[in-house]
């Protein structure tokens, strides 16, 4: 879902990593509390080994409650989970700048330590967390450094494997039971919401288009992107131009004139940059934009970039399934 980014590190004082450092683990290890006072702390099943993409098996001595997150889907993770995270980063592409409104009721008071693609280290080490969470795809350059601060688990990628991400960041916290009932509870709405979609469209089910305006080509995202995956949980079919499952090719870059590839009973749009940046005027201005079967059936929808791209998680996918039960026409299931 995301191009791959070289992250340069920030060199982090030495004297401020030790200090950091070694508070981190007098605060993880609990000044050698018993396993039956972690226990009675709601730290049970600690210390743990949760592997990690990059860097192996790592250790985890104590149920976290100070996390820092280095991405959105991370974000979207632990808040379903019931932790506020300490540190956080927002969305790279998110144009007015800030964390994603729709977690707005969340993250009070959660310290941003981006940017997304060169985290401030620093910030980092200064709120002294004892569980940072982020993939390699992100900050592979940074590991080291993050390490040295604390306990760090990547996954390899974001995007379209949110489901097994989310499961390990939910091992790495100790709420893998409170993962299982989340995700079961949404795949459920999903499905209950295509049936609904399906029984109103007399037993067939219309497709879906995702067009997304970025400075560059528009782009057109696939069954293995994030929202491919949601469309599918629901049980949308998609266009040809959209039907790729390979995890590498998440998205389409078409042009103006190519944009019949988009064509679709039900096309959602969305706008990651300055619109002026981006190929929206020259693509809705276009001819074969007009003649879309979606267009000249008032059956195109602007939907909020920071759920249908950059959230990556369940609640973010809570919001999409609301989306597309507006514009499908049928009551959003009960969660």
């Amino acid at each position: 879902m995301f191009t791959r980014f070289a992250v340069p590190g920030r060199r982090l004082p030495a004297a401020l990593l030790a200090a950091t450092v070694g508070a981190a683990t007098l605060t993880a290890c609990g000044g050698g509390a018993s396993k039956d006072d972690d226990a009675a702390k709601g730290g049970a099943g600690f210390p743990r080994t949760v592997k990690s993409v990059q860097g192996g098996s790592v250790k985890i001595p104590a149920k976290p409650k100070r996390v820092v997150v280095l991405d959105t889907g991370e974000l979207d993770d632990v808040t379903t989970l019931g932790i506020k995270p300490v540190g956080a980063v927002s969305p790279h592409m998110k144009t007015e700048g800030g964390f994603p409104k729709y977690l707005k009721d969340e993250i009070g008071g959660v310290k941003d330590v981006g940017p997304l693609l060169e985290p401030n280290l620093e910030k980092i080490a200064m709120l002294k967390p004892d569980l940072i969470l982020s993939s390699k795809v992100r900050h592979e350059k940074i590991y080291d450094k993050l390490k040295a601060i604390a306990p760090t688990v990547f996954t390899e990628t974001t995007g379209g494997p949110w489901k097994a991400n989310l499961k390990v960041h939910a091992k790495a916290l100790g709420l893998e039971k409170e993962a299982d009932q989340k995700l079961k509870a949404y795949e459920s709405r999903a499905k209950a919401l295509g049936e609904a979609i399906k029984k109103k469209n007399h037993g067939k089910m219309p497709s879906a288009s995702v067009v997304r305006f970025v400075a560059g080509p528009t782009r057109l995202y696939q069954k293995s992107s994030y929202s491919g995956v949601v469309l599918n949980d629901i049980g949308l079919a998609r266009p040809k131009s959209q039907s790729s499952t390979d995890p590498v090719k998440t998205m389409l870059d078409v042009s103006p004139e190519q944009i019949d590839k988009a064509d679709a009973d039900l096309v959602f749009v969305t706008v990651a940059d300055d619109p002026d940046k981006t190929q929206q005027k020259d693509v809705t201005s276009n001819p074969v934009w007009k003649d879309l079967k979606a267009v000249k059936d008032h059956k195109v929808y602007n939907v909020p970039d920071e759920t249908w791209m950059s959230g990556i998680g369940i609640q973010a996918a809570e919001h999409m399934l609301a989306d597309v039960a507006k514009a499908a026409g049928v009551p959003l299931p009960k969660g």
